[in-house]
């Protein structure tokens, strides 16, 4: 730096010299010294500029000009305050939603994986042209796929569950991985041993290879290890980090302690590193338990472990160092395709070009997100129309200072400056004010994440893994949104600021305004941001209100039953070791009590309850119809009393009686004998116990059942439905155990079963026997106010029996209807801030118009022109610009609304009541968003305009 200022000082010196020089040159050839000198500094030039050109070749001059347009800046707006106040308050709220939104798209869509090395980590897919036969499937929302899959336009089937047999044939008889592991999810556990008996809602049964694989680290203790997965290995569990946090105090002492899981002793080995809760988004995990527990814990007949043709395990294999996903692919869809096609019962044919692909499990293990990505790229474009209408907003009051700026501008032109100097000032001013709104952004963006990380706990009861913050991916997006946003708003102010005819401009006073012909002044730069923002606000209005709309459509959606003051929870006392008898008596006793107490009108159950979300079905064969085609409906197992409890009128025949449930259970428990011993290898004359239970199974009853209207109108419309048998079959292929059917004893009205978005199916309901059960209380008072006797009554009868999922039938409707409060709550504020936006964008132009025209307007009124006449003008001037923007959003919206489709109930994307809505909307708040200055232009003094300047 000194060596620069010395080099400064010398050329400074030398240009003295120089001009001195030449000044006396001249006085010689007879100037006067005041020509001379005139004369000198003529010929040499701008001497200024010269000393620009000189520094910008000898130093880095560009910091120091970015120094002082720093300074000039931050002074410049802090000249007006009013008008930096506006411009980074609308900018924070455009870059704030963007950066919240953000946050929710990154950590529910793009999170990383939280494993070692996972672009080397494979999840295993099969696909085949047909479905596999004689199959049982189950997937727990790891990838997408299934069996079913051609059912959901899919052109093949495809999923990413393998039976246990098969995944230990790829492990053992490949060598393209240097691991395989497995896991799947588990329904609910009983968990004791820990203070008052609970439940975990999400474990997972891992391989003893399982943390190895994904290079997962402990937090303390150890993990899960292939010696743990072995039959003659004690239990051992480990635990997620929140789940530890939350139910044991984060006390590293749990390691070495023993809980009860199912009854089952499980010793605490350790917990999960922190960043570990979730392989597949939105399935968090509480516990891991090893595969090898499965049959301590669960029923004694579930032969998964081994049964080939039972898939239900999720594969991921590690590639070896230097085998390339293609010759890995090749390796086990060799040996795939072996063993469906040539298994004892092939699976498939060699024609259905069985086969399995690897996929990086960062884009394979998709979880939930499928479901929730299109809200959120809906959200995501909602906020990107914001953050443009707020661009707009600030572009438009950039070009009115621009004009009221010309001045300055000519001036510094006169004096030299070029113009490239000062459109790099004009944007470094538009940069200051986008930082400065990006920095409060942040701040705006870290409440809106927190405020919606609220909103999903309080509906989610914290089960989900979305929980957006503010991490250096978020704070990237912002710095890259708060540049292009400076830029995007400030280079068209920057350039108008260049076209500037210096003569008039230095002569004009800062009121008058140059004559602009009529057709220049409707299609100017402000007018036509204007458009753009009520365009822009048109699509997100509507958008909202669509969302809106479909919301209330599923609020006032008939259920068929009655959901005003019914309260549910959930028992199952499998967990803890009933028997199904003994689960029966135990359910009935709970009834008798809950009915008792006071407040309480009736008391019922069924297997889960109705609008929760839990779906049964059922094929079944039709009398009179070829054996292999079967039909579909809904299952439902449901205690006594059901139908009076929800209000589910009945329309023909008779509810259950008591003896309906004593034959119910004595077919349930032949049944589940005889499957018991099938599944076991037991069958024909192998075992005397075997065959006389398989006799006791043969000659069974049907088993009463009610049926729904929707039934009867599909398969018994044609004849009286009451007494018809249904269902009866022969034992053969998976299912070797001879069905009696059912027996239709009633019908009742329809019902929405697991969802209001689904309509009614056909419903079979049957007595309830030896289940899991949801009971249901319907109450003269507040449903709430009883939660703390249910608990008691329970923990007399029993103490170790945990209950769950205890809500209102209300709370139960706002839960299921969650992703659509969330997407119709925000999608709703971003309409609301757009409006407001354009609304301030609308003002700021006609308050600008009224002060630059206010001598025009004196001249009128001074002509004869009534205040009515230019409190129209003015008013229909902003009316015209909203008009005209209304028109053009609604073209766009068309376009924009059909990819909502898929989210909308009831209501089409083009719906034209919605679009007539926020048409109106925004025509009236654009009439009062012109009122004041139109007020404000018609009380202008003829006087005191005349004299403006």
């Amino acid at each position: 730096m000194k060596r620069r200022e010395r080099m400064m000082k010398g050329l400074e010196q030398d240009i003295r010299e120089h001009i001195e020089t030449e000044t006396q040159d001249n006085i010689a050839r007879g100037m006067s010294p005041e020509e001379a000198r005139y004369a000198a500094l003529r010929k040499f030039g701008n001497v200024a500029r010269v000393k620009e050109e000189t520094r910008e070749v000898w130093s880095f001059v560009w910091l120091e000009q970015l120094w002082q347009d720093l300074r000039y800046g931050l002074r410049m707006l802090r000249r007006s305050p009013g008008f930096t106040a506006v411009a980074v308050l609308t900018l924070a709220l455009g870059i704030g939603a963007n950066t919240a939104i953000f946050s929710l798209v990154d950590t529910a869509l793009q999170r990383g994986l939280p494993v070692s090395d996972p672009q080397n980590l494979m999840l295993l897919q099969w696909t085949s042209h047909s479905e596999p036969k004689h199959l049982s499937y189950s997937s727990y929302g790891d990838c997408e796929g299934g069996i079913r899959n051609a059912t959901y336009g899919k052109s093949t089937p495809t999923g990413c569950s393998f039976s246990q047999p098969m995944i230990n044939d790829i492990r053992s008889q490949t060598s393209v991985f240097s691991s395989v592991a497995a896991f799947a999810g588990g329904d609910r556990l009983d968990l004791s041993g820990n203070g008052a008996a609970g439940t975990v809602d999400s474990p997972e049964y891992v391989s003893g290879d399982y943390f190895q694989t994904l290079g997962v680290q402990p937090f303390i203790g150890r993990l899960i290890a292939t010696a743990d997965d072995a039959p003659t290995a004690s239990p051992v569990v480990v635990l997620s980090y929140n789940y530890w946090r939350s139910n044991f105090g984060g006390s590293a002492a749990v390691v070495g302690k023993t809980i009860l899981v199912n009854k089952v002793p499980f010793m605490i080995v350790g917990v999960a590193e922190r960043k570990f809760d979730a392989l597949s988004p939105g399935n968090p995990v509480q516990v891991w338990l090893p595969l090898s527990v499965l049959p301590q814990i669960e029923a004694p007949w579930d032969n998964r472990e081994a049964d080939f043709n039972n898939w239900w395990l999720v594969a991921l294999g590690r590639l070896k160092p230097g085998t390339s996903r293609t010759q890995a692919q090749a390796a086990v869809s060799t040996l795939f395709s072996n063993e469906v096609t040539h298994s004892a019962k092939p699976l498939l044919k060699a024609e259905d070009n069985p086969a399995i692909t690897l996929t990086p499990a960062q884009e394979g293990l998709t979880g939930d997100t499928t479901q929730i990505s299109t809200p959120l790229y809906v959200l995501f474009l909602a906020v990107g129309v914001v953050l443009l209408t707020a661009c707009a907003n600030v572009a438009g009051l950039l070009l009115s200072r621009a004009s009221a700026r010309q001045k300055e501008i000519a001036l510094r032109f006169t004096l030299g400056a070029r113009r490239g100097r000062v459109v790099r000032q004009l944007l470094t001013e538009s940069l200051l004010l986008s930082v400065a709104g990006g920095c409060l952004g942040i701040l705006l963006a870290k409440w809106a994440a927190e405020a919606i990380t609220a909103f999903v706990a309080s509906n989610l009861e914290g089960r989900s893994t979305i929980n957006p913050g503010i991490n250096g991916r978020v704070l990237l997006f912002t710095a890259a949104v708060s540049i292009l946003t400076g830029i995007l708003f400030g280079l068209a102010p920057a350039l108008r600021g260049m076209r500037v005819d210096l003569t008039p401009a230095l002569k004009e006073g800062a009121g008058s305004a140059p004559p602009v012909r009529r057709s220049a002044r409707w299609f100017s730069a402000t007018n036509v941001l204007v458009v753009a923002q009520v365009s822009l606000t048109m699509i997100v209005l509507v958008a909202a209100g669509l969302l809106v709309r479909t919301l209330q459509n599923l609020k006032s959606v008939d259920p068929g039953f009655d959901t005003r003051n019914v309260l549910t929870f959930q028992v199952n006392p499998q967990l803890i070791g009933y028997k199904r008898a003994e689960i029966d008596s135990f359910y009935g006793e709970l009834q008798t009590r809950l009915a008792a107490m006071p407040g309480v009108t009736s008391v019922s159950y069924s297997w889960m309850p109705l609008l929760g979300g839990g779906l049964w079905t059922t094929d079944f064969h039709l009398p009179n119809t070829p054996k292999d085609q079967l039909a579909e409906a809904d299952m439902l197992p449901v205690g006594s009393g059901f139908f009076g409890t929800m209000r589910i009128p009945l329309r023909l025949g008779r509810e259950f009686s008591a003896m309906d449930f004593v034959e119910s259970a004595r077919v349930a428990e032949a049944l589940s004998t005889e499957q018991a011993l099938v599944a076991a290898g037991v069958k024909g004359a192998a075992s005397a116990v075997a065959e006389q239970n398989k006799k006791a199974a043969e000659g069974l009853p049907p088993t009463p059942a009610i049926v729904n209207s929707a039934f009867v109108g599909k398969y018994f419309s044609k004849t009286n439905p009451v007494g018809m048998r249904f269902g009866e079959h022969d034992a053969e292929g998976l299912d070797p155990v001879s069905r009696p059917g059912w027996e239709i004893v009633g019908v009742v009205g329809d019902a929405r079963y697991n969802s209001l978005r689904r309509g009614v199916e056909p419903t079979i309901y049957v007595p309830s026997s030896g289940r899991s059960a949801a009971f249901t209380l319907r109450t003269g008072i507040n449903p709430a106010s009883v939660i703390p006797q249910i608990r008691s009554i329970i923990g007399q009868m029993d103490k170790n029996l945990p209950i769950f999922e205890v809500r209102t039938e209300t709370e139960q409707i706002d839960r299921q209807l969650f992703p659509e409060r969330l997407i119709a709550r925000l999608s709703s504020f971003f309409g609301l801030l757009a409006l407001v936006l354009a609304c301030i964008g609308l003002y700021g132009l006609l308050s600008f118009e009224v002060t630059r025209r206010t001598r025009e307007i004196g001249i009128r009124m001074a002509l004869g022109a009534k205040a009515g006449d230019v409190l129209r003008t003015v008013i229909a001037q902003g009316i015209t610009l909203a008009t005209v923007g209304i028109a053009i959003g609604m073209g766009a919206a068309l376009g924009v609304t059909r990819f909502l489709g898929s989210l909308l109930y009831n209501v089409k994307a083009g719906d034209p009541l919605t679009f007539a809505g926020v048409a109106l909307l925004l025509v009236t708040v654009a009439g009062l968003a012109c009122y004041i200055p139109a007020l404000r232009a018609a009380r202008v003094d003829p006087m005191v305009a005349l004299r403006y300047e």
